[in-house]
């Protein structure tokens, strides 16, 4: 039987031979072949539960097309990238070079992300962005054939300042890790809390993945500031909210963040995350039927609950979906693939978003309170959400 590296190797033969009758089969039998996927995300590690949850969501989109993209079917590849920035463009290379992927789906980590990014824009490969908020991959360094399916770091914050004001908060402590997220996280509280009429009396950061708060707990009950709003993840901020607590502060100071802060974490912050107010593109109680739709089949196929990576996961395989769909599965028809792609409208658990020019989602932001261990949306913190894309020149 041929093999698809031979086959690669004819066409490559007789590139110059368009006369002939030997180039036509070649193609046909070249796109005839299965379209290769690739997953480089987090499989061990403190990430690993998001890489899982990313690749289900995905392959339940898949699922629902029968297994098949465009009428073709499909080879899956994976790669763990360890959340190891060191190794992206390593990981990257291996699933482009030696797999010869059609389409790269990664990652969670915005340092991971840089190496993914780097290889994207130097080989051409599709690449969807699942996670991975890094301003510079939408913005700066934006490219035809990267499209992100989740957030950039500052659009949960971008909606998170005018609630806070509305709610009669005019003076905050901004409080992070000294990292890439929390700065970008910071742009966009700053931005909008500013616009509403409120101002920031203190930035306060330690480096990550310190969790020593407690001194700067003590500078927030001195400063005696309306609110706090902040951007923590994972067990740094389960350990946040319970520390926060443990020095009475939530009694006083209402606490805020962008929605990562609980997400994920509740039952590790346990009572201490009670009446913590959130913004973020996804709740686990929002109450569309869409959503119950996909929480039940998802909980159907994966014996599990799906979370904001499972939706940002599914998401990215529905836009492969509609562009496969419209090329009829011909990935090498680029321009045709990527234009549907960018005029998409996805019919998402989180609700109906649409693709930004810079590729990025443009998508409402609700406002959660956390109550008994759950977000409750208690409404629309901004709707219709888009990152600024400063400084893309898609070309």
């Amino acid at each position: 039987m041929t093999t698809r590296r031979l086959i690669l190797t004819r066409s490559a033969a007789v590139i110059g031979a368009a006369s002939s009758g030997l180039l036509l089969p070649q193609i046909v039998r070249a796109q005839s072949d299965k379209l290769r996927v690739g997953f480089m995300l987090p499989y061990t590690g403190n990430f690993a539960p998001l890489g899982v949850a990313i690749e289900n969501g995905f392959r339940m989109a898949l699922n629902e097309q029968g297994g098949k993209l465009g009428g073709r079917e499909v080879e899956f590849f994976k790669v763990d990238d360890e959340s190891n920035p060191a190794k992206g463009i390593e990981n990257a290379t291996r699933l482009v070079q030696r797999d010869k992927v059609d389409v790269l789906v990664g990652t969670v980590h915005s340092g991971v992300q840089m190496g993914i990014h780097k290889v994207a824009r130097e080989s051409g490969v599709l690449n969807l962005i699942p996670n991975a908020g890094v301003h510079i991959a939408t913005r700066g360094q934006c490219a035809p054939n990267v499209f992100r399916t989740s957030f950039t770091n500052s659009q949960p914050t971008l909606a998170l300042g005018k609630a806070m004001v509305d709610r009669g908060h005019k003076k905050a402590v901004w409080i992070t890790w000294s990292y890439a997220a929390g700065d970008e996280a910071f742009e966009g509280f700053e931005q909008s809390f500013t616009a509403a009429g409120g101002s920031i009396v203190k930035k306060l950061g330690l480096p990550f993945p310190n969790m020593e708060f407690q001194a700067l707990l003590t500078e927030i009950a001195s400063l005696k500031p309306d609110a706090v709003a902040c951007f923590f993840a994972g067990p740094g901020a389960a350990k946040f909210m319970r520390d926060y607590a443990a020095a009475g502060l939530s009694k006083t100071i209402p606490l805020y963040g962008s929605g990562f802060l609980t997400e994920g974490v509740l039952e590790a912050a346990g009572e201490a995350a009670n009446g913590v107010i959130t913004t973020m593109h996804y709740a686990d109680s929002l109450d569309t039927p869409r959503n119950k739709q996909f929480r039940l089949e998802y909980a159907k196929a994966f014996k599990s609950q799906p979370d904001v990576y499972a939706v940002q996961g599914y998401d990215s395989g529905q836009l492969l979906v509609k562009g496969a769909n419209a090329v009829k599965g011909d990935f090498s028809n680029k321009k045709a693939l990527y234009a549907a792609m960018e005029g998409v409208v996805i019919d998402s658990p989180r609700g109906k978003w649409t693709m930004s020019k810079a590729h990025n989602p443009i998508q409402d932001m609700y406002l959660r309170k956390v109550e008994n261990k759950e977000n409750k949306v208690i409404g629309v913190a901004a709707k219709a959400v888009a990152d600024p894309a400063t400084g893309c020149r898609m070309g």
